[in-house]
């Protein structure tokens, strides 16, 4: 199926929230509900588009991502320690593994439940220095490393057959594919670069049609790339550090992207740090999967 590029909306801000480092969005189908983090002011944020509500949980430590579990009141959390359950109702924690023990400049970042169920996870240096990041698959028995050498990760993300999963270098602006099957994950091949202009690739999403959405740190843009690497079409977003994107709403047609203020001018860049949603013309996303483990 194909889709008109022409004329692209522009997103418009769902919720005002300017997050320092607003990142990792997924959508719980089952309560129509958005979720996303901040980072560097380590909250989580609950926003349900029917009602018009949103809402701030206030995290323990730095946290780049949840995954959603069968219980809607429990979270995984990929906190800078590790990989913890974190009640939303309560804020109890329970540590669950900690791929850098011995990386204590290391946190997580982006991650979220492949289709078998295991949770998919990048750590990195928190300062942005050094190559000490890596790419993690854990489900719930055991944690394997499947991709390092990395100053700043981002992914993974999986095709819609599962057969495929993306991950990317940020600091190289290289997106990687690699080959997934059962649990094992092969070499990485370099499926997109990022040229002079784009400035870095951050957060991406799979849609139902097998095309990589990905956002542009810096270059206020979303790329949405055909499983060949081609550019099929570019989403103009009204800020510059463009961090993730997640498909939700009833048809999972509604686009939400979070964003960053880190770095920026707030009277230069109004618009840095919030919560940002576009239709899609029709292009659905993959429902988000649970971590059962």
């Amino acid at each position: 199926m194909t889709h008109p590029a022409v004329h692209p909306q522009t997103p418009h801000v769902a919720v005002a929230s300017a997050c320092i480092l607003g990142e990792g969005p997924v959508w719980d189908h089952r309560s129509n509900t958005l979720f996303w983090v901040d980072i560097k002011n380590p909250g989580i944020w609950r926003y349900q588009p029917e009602a018009k509500e949103h809402f701030r949980i206030d995290a323990p430590e730095r946290i780049g991502f949840i995954a959603l579990t069968p219980d809607e009141d429990e979270v995984i959390a990929g906190f800078k320690s590790g990989l913890a359950r974190f009640n939303l109702r309560t804020g109890a924690v329970q540590p669950i593994v900690s791929p850098d023990k011995d990386k204590p400049d290391n946190r997580i970042n982006d991650g979220h439940v492949g289709p078998d169920g295991a949770i998919y996870f990048g750590t990195m240096d928190d300062e942005e220095k050094t190559k000490s990041g890596a790419f993690w698959r854990w489900d719930g028995k055991a944690l394997t490393q499947f991709h390092s050498g990395i100053i700043v990760t981002n992914g993974p993300a999986f095709s819609p057959d599962g057969k495929k999963l993306y991950a990317t270098d940020s600091v190289d602006c290289t997106i990687y594919v690699l080959d997934a099957q059962g649990g094992r994950i092969g070499k990485p091949h370099p499926f997109v670069r990022f040229g002079e202009g784009w400035a870095h690739p951050d957060g991406m999403a799979v849609d139902a049609e097998g095309y990589v959405w990905v956002c542009h740190w810096g270059a206020s843009r979303i790329s949405r790339f055909a499983p060949d690497g081609s550019v099929e079409r570019v989403v103009p977003v009204p800020t510059a550090q463009v961090t993730k994107c997640a498909f939700g709403g009833p048809d999972l047609t509604t686009l939400y992207i979070t964003t960053a203020a880190i770095g920026r001018d707030p009277h230069l860049d109004v618009m840095a740090g919030h919560l940002f949603q576009v239709e899609t013309g029709g292009i659905r996303g993959l429902k988000a999967h649970f971590f059962e483990g």
